[in-house]
């Protein structure tokens, strides 16, 4: 497979410098690389090679500076050897099964098209007046509805459920079991104490590079998109609930429930089991710890939060006012013991 050092900088979220037309075929070690090669210094001991390299394209720190003229293209990104071992994945992820062709019995409706260089397994199913792109492989026993359009080379993995009207783009996975569509968790409460569900016709948006885990359940809008932005990865067993908008290059770790309507920006981390509340918004760069809850809007950029316990509300609010002062009164404490010793002393 090849791709341009363009296509490779979006895939990692960065820049270019040079010539971002020319075609990688391979990844090398720097002292290794050859013509066709992308490579990437993050050890400041391999920084002579920079200048020695026959790499095509290298992968560098944004703060990475040139002591002399290079021949290889430059792909800037703030960390390098992350940035590689993402590429690892993507590569292994494009080059992991050479299948191709139809197998039987599948079906695909009469005005559904598809691009060349697809794969279709057994028992899988393609609904109408669907666009899917070319090399895009649909494994056996995945299930795509009606309308849903899959950008070229994007992977739909064993027993995937992809629902009407979904939009995926370029490059994505939908690992197996993955359910991208399904009604929103919507009820609205009855006068005799039961609930209606509300219609759920919105529906997904997977921008380019994004990666669904297995056994996740992404919820379709009640109206307009739930989104997930170009470069996000979600883990197994997550569940994003309808009109949730995630940025680009945010990864949420497994058992992870974020509500309905939460905004969570660019470059974020959400850790395990993290727990976001509705109509919660996350400003870019966030990390959330694992098992931590967040319930009200984070407005900074960078912050990493930690902590969540559950215990009555009107106690919980008192303890969160004390527990915000705990420095100033280890403070005031550390002063009075000191002003009793001084008092006690004969």
């Amino acid at each position: 497979m090849e791709f341009t050092v363009q296509q490779i900088a979006e895939v990692l979220g960065g820049t270019v410098e040079g010539d971002a037309a020319q075609r990688i075929s391979s990844l090398a070690k720097i002292e290794e690389a050859q013509a066709g090669s992308l490579t990437f210094l993050s050890n400041a001991k391999y920084e002579p090679f920079l200048y020695e390299t026959g790499a095509s394209a290298i992968i560098v720190g944004n703060a990475q500076e040139l002591r002399q003229p290079i021949v290889p293209a430059l792909i800037r990104v703030e960390n390098p050897y992350t940035a590689f071992s993402q590429l690892l994945e993507f590569y292994a992820q494009a080059t992991r099964t050479g299948k191709r062709g139809v197998e039987q019995p599948s079906f695909i409706g009469e005005t559904s098209k598809i691009g060349p260089g697809h794969y279709r397994g057994a028992f899988s199913y393609i609904g109408d007046d669907c666009q899917l792109g070319e090399d895009v492989l649909v494994f056996p026993h995945a299930y795509i509805g009606d309308r849903v359009t899959i950008g070229a080379g994007s992977v739909i993995h064993a027993g995937a459920k992809i629902y009407s009207d979904t939009v995926i783009g370029r490059f994505c996975v939908v690992k197996a079991g993955a359910v991208v569509g399904s009604d929103g968790f919507g009820f609205a409460p009855q006068p005799d104490g039961s609930y209606k569900a509300i219609p759920q016709i919105g529906n997904v948006v997977l921008e380019d590079y994004v990666s669904i885990g297995a056994n996740a359940t992404i919820d379709c809008a009640t109206l307009g998109s739930t989104r997930i932005g170009r470069g996000s990865k979600i883990d197994n067993l997550v569940q994003l609930a309808h009109n949730v908008e995630i940025g680009q290059h945010t990864v949420i770790a497994s058992q992870t429930g974020i509500a309905g309507s939460a905004k969570i920006g660019d470059h974020c981390v959400l850790a395990g089991q993290v727990g976001m509340a509705g109509h919660v918004t996350l400003a870019n760069k966030t990390t959330v710890t694992a098992q931590s809850g967040v319930g009200k809007n984070v407005k900074k950029e960078g912050l990493i939060l930690q902590g969540s316990t559950a215990f009555d509300f009107k106690q919980n609010q008192r303890a969160q006012i004390v527990f915000r002062r705990l420095p100033e009164l280890e403070q005031r404490v550390i002063l009075l013991e000191k002003a009793q010793n001084t008092t006690e002393k004969p």
